[in-house]
């Protein structure tokens, strides 16, 4: 069984960070809430608790049952889990005098402490906790300190039970990943086999097994994670991939026919299908954007489903889920009843009476491009931003005309070119436009015009669940402006988008 690191999650926004940076170390890891974990088995090599939005000394607060763990497998508490360690064992917590918010540098280290191999005194950390440990039991050893918290990280003698205050996770710990390396790799004794090629064989083989010689369908989007699942299970299953690719009319210009030609030049089993007519029609009029949201995804399904149907014998629907959207589908209470609407999990129709296959649903998003490209997928589609699933009809603000998606694709066709020729879009995480139910006076030569608006966006981003806007060059931003005025009939003014997430989101819808 593959070696695997337990996170238990107490609800910190950093809880995914954690997971990451294991992963980096090349060892597997899974996160689970905290009073929702799995029984522990011999692959379990060692078990991180991680910090939380709540305080030890809250009433209702986060009391995880440990009994299986501490003392038995080695254990790492982070801010939360230390204080949590500390006063389940007769240690004192109390609010601190001075909240510590930040950059921090350690003034004492234990140079003797497995944990804190490598690190010395004046080590950058960072600190996110409102309560600090006063004292800690009889039978703890202090191993680290910075100016302000005495008890920064410690250890329990004659156990692997480690604990700190600070954030190892985040970049701002300059020796983060140091740390976690002499967790995982020096106290687990995880031997870092954990790599792309790994995940891509014993996936296989996994597939293999599950599926048989079973017919396998799946919806593809242009975008990273349904390619890169298709490509695992065309490796797996060949031809009994069947794929369906739907045209809705909001995708961005040209994109239907180059994607269809990269998936056929790839040997996928894959069918087009034009249906920009039938979504255009059921969107006419409509300007709530739920309602848009809830008509694209249902117009999508049966179009899908009428498409499944006529393969004949068809037992599987494959997904392309991925790990954050897993995760966020549960929350540290134990299983949500709550599943966001754009997610992939738990949206299959009652009437499609077909298991579900999800080959990526342990992968972050930057594990699934490197999958991708170990899988020969050309760059034009695994390096591509991410694109919303409704496409440009959330991009629209407003009802939905073809004669508006026509001004959006030729504008986003500019943006986006304009990115790549100037050597700007490996720079983004995100970009598009966006078409605003406004409209403008200009002058183009001796005519006044009346014409539309769009907003150009781009973010900078990990993961989507936070966003800083773009500094895009003035330059940039003034050569783009003055093609699309010029080239895109209907539009006459352009404006750039400087909200970060939060409190703006990504996407205007």
């Amino acid at each position: 069984m593959q070696e695997t690191i337990l996170i238990l999650d107490f609800g910190s926004q950093y809880t995914q960070l954690i997971a990451r940076r294991v992963r980096e170390l090349h060892v597997y890891c899974e996160i689970h809430p905290f009073n929702h974990f799995p029984e522990i088995t011999p692959n379990i090599k060692g078990v991180i608790l991680s910090g939380s939005p709540f305080s030890v000394r809250d009433a209702g607060s986060p009391v995880p049952d440990l009994s299986a763990i501490k003392g038995k497998l080695p254990l790492l508490g982070v801010c939360y889990g230390a204080q949590f360690l500390a006063v389940s064992q007769g240690g004192t917590v109390e609010a601190s005098k001075i909240r510590e918010y930040g950059r921090a540098n350690l003034n004492f280290v234990d140079s003797e402490s497995p944990l804190l191999n490598g690190i010395n005194e004046g080590s950058q950390v960072w600190m996110s906790h409102g309560d600090t440990i006063l004292s800690i039991p009889k039978s703890f050893k202090k191993i680290a300190s910075t100016h302000d918290v005495a008890f920064a990280g410690y250890q329990i003698e004659n156990e692997d039970t480690y604990a700190i205050q600070f954030h190892p996770e985040v970049y701002h710990s300059t020796d983060g990943l140091t740390l976690l390396r002499n967790f995982v790799v020096g106290v687990c004794r995880c031997k870092q086999t954990w790599t792309p090629n790994s995940f891509i064989e014993t996936s296989v083989a996994a597939l293999r097994e599950k599926l048989g010689t079973d017919k396998v369908v799946l919806g593809l989007s242009g975008g990273v994670d349904s390619s890169v699942a298709a490509m695992l299970l065309h490796k797996t299953i060949g031809k009994n991939l069947y794929c369906i690719f739907v045209d809705n009319g909001l995708l961005r210009k040209n994109e239907f026919e180059k994607v269809i030609d990269s998936y056929l030049s790839l040997g996928l089993n894959v069918k087009g299908v034009d249906a920009k007519n039938q979504f255009l029609t059921k969107l006419a009029g409509i300007t709530d954007p739920e309602t848009k949201r809830k008509i694209i995804g249902n117009t999508f399904i049966d179009i899908f489903d009428e498409e499944a149907r006529l393969i004949e014998n068809v037992k599987w629907l494959a997904q392309g889920t991925i790990y954050p959207d897993v995760i966020e589908s549960i929350s540290v209470k134990g299983p949500s009843a709550t599943i966001k609407s754009h997610h992939n999990v738990g949206g299959l129709p009652d009437f499609m009476k077909l298991k579900v296959v999800e080959p990526l649903n342990t992968l972050f998003k930057d594990e699934v491009r490197v999958i991708g490209r170990e899988l020969g997928i050309p760059s034009f589609i695994i390096d591509r931003h991410p694109f919303p699933g409704p496409g440009l009809g959330i991009r629209i603000l407003g009802d939905i005309t073809s004669e508006k998606v026509r001004i959006l694709q030729e504008v986003d066709e500019i943006y986006i070119e304009g990115l790549q020729a100037h050597g700007l879009y490996d720079k983004v995480w995100q970009a598009g436009a966006i078409l605003l139910p406004v409209q403008s006076v200009g002058v183009m030569g001796d005519e006044r015009t009346y014409e539309n608006v769009v907003a150009l966006r781009a973010v900078n981003s990990t993961d989507g669940m936070t966003a800083d806007w773009s500094h895009l060059p003035y330059a940039f931003l003034a050569k783009i402006s003055n093609e699309i005025i010029n080239k895109v009939k209907g539009v006459n003014r352009v404006v750039y988008d400087i909200s970060s997430k939060p409190p703006a989101t990504i996407e205007w819808e």
